[in-house]
């Protein structure tokens, strides 16, 4: 449980802690698009470099991002094993009684993999520089222009920042009822199948029955200091863009644009 980075805020100096947390939602959002923008290996080694340089400015340590990998390595080799049999392009690398590997199975799951490590690395960048409170004010302000439309930024907004606040909560109840149970003889690891599934509702039950009870806890809490859903609320806290963001906000469009450039002019050319 201590492998999940994401929704843990790491209380740094740095010039990313001190962004406007409006400019690095934009930023993650752009980035995330760039990351799905055909411009093959060289676009993601692109993205790659900016986000090594965004975590050698935030400071963050090299074993803490990744650590972030650890919990996404069973989805990974469970898409490369789908690939694997499924994707029949390219050319055949091998054939094991029956069993043909194409060279577009590898290529596929190269995609597939980097493009993970790309958006985990992204939102780990997030959380772990930007605060809840800050979270919040960000998204509501970038969704103020739908409430013409009379939709409740400010509500979702706060939603989204408790989901990502209560992430380590969630995974630290998680590891404290595993030694719990495993204290009591439950065995998480070893066993067959069925005994796994047993030990799993062990975990569920009363994880569920915790989350149910910090909800009430905190909306009892909310409720103490007159939080009121759909009221209308003046801010102590005002977020302010500077010359930074602005370059930062500028900088990344600029960067998107590039992206579908060169993805236009490689489907022209066939690069691809």
């Amino acid at each position: 449980m201590n492998n999940i980075t994401l929704g843990k805020y790491i209380p740094l100096d740095s010039p990313i802690h001190r962004m406007d947390p409006r400019a690095k939602i934009i930023a993650m959002f752009v980035l995330m698009i760039c990351i799905f923008i055909p411009t093959g290996f060289y676009g993601y080694g692109v993205i790659a470099l900016i986000l090594v340089i965004c975590c050698l400015m935030a400071k963050l340590e090299l074993t803490y991002i990744l650590r972030s990998f650890k919990p996404m390595l069973l989805m990974m080799l469970f898409l490369s094993v789908v690939n694997a049999f499924f994707i029949k392009t390219g050319d055949p690398l091998f054939t094991f009684k029956g069993f043909t590997l194409y060279s577009g199975a590898i290529t596929q799951t190269l995609y597939i993999v980097l493009r993970l490590m790309l958006m985990i690395i992204i939102t780990t960048l997030l959380t772990a520089t930007t605060k809840p409170l800050d979270m919040t004010l960000g998204i509501e302000d970038l969704l103020s222009p739908l409430q013409k439309l009379h939709f409740p930024t400010h509500d979702v907004a706060m939603m989204i920042s408790l989901a990502l606040r209560f992430i380590p909560q969630l995974l630290e109840e998680a590891e404290r009822i595993i030694k719990a149970q495993a204290s009591r003889g439950v065995d998480m690891e070893n066993g067959s199948i069925r005994e796994k599934i047993r030990a799993i509702l062990s975990l569920i039950v009363p994880l569920f029955v915790s989350c149910f009870q910090k909800a009430d806890d905190l909306a009892d809490a909310m409720e103490a200091r007159g939080y009121v859903v759909g009221a209308r609320r003046v801010r102590y806290k005002q977020l302010k863009l500077r010359f930074g963001d602005v370059m930062t906000i500028i900088l990344v469009n600029v960067l998107m644009a590039g992206f579908i450039f060169a993805a236009v002019w490689l489907r022209k050319n066939n690069a691809i």
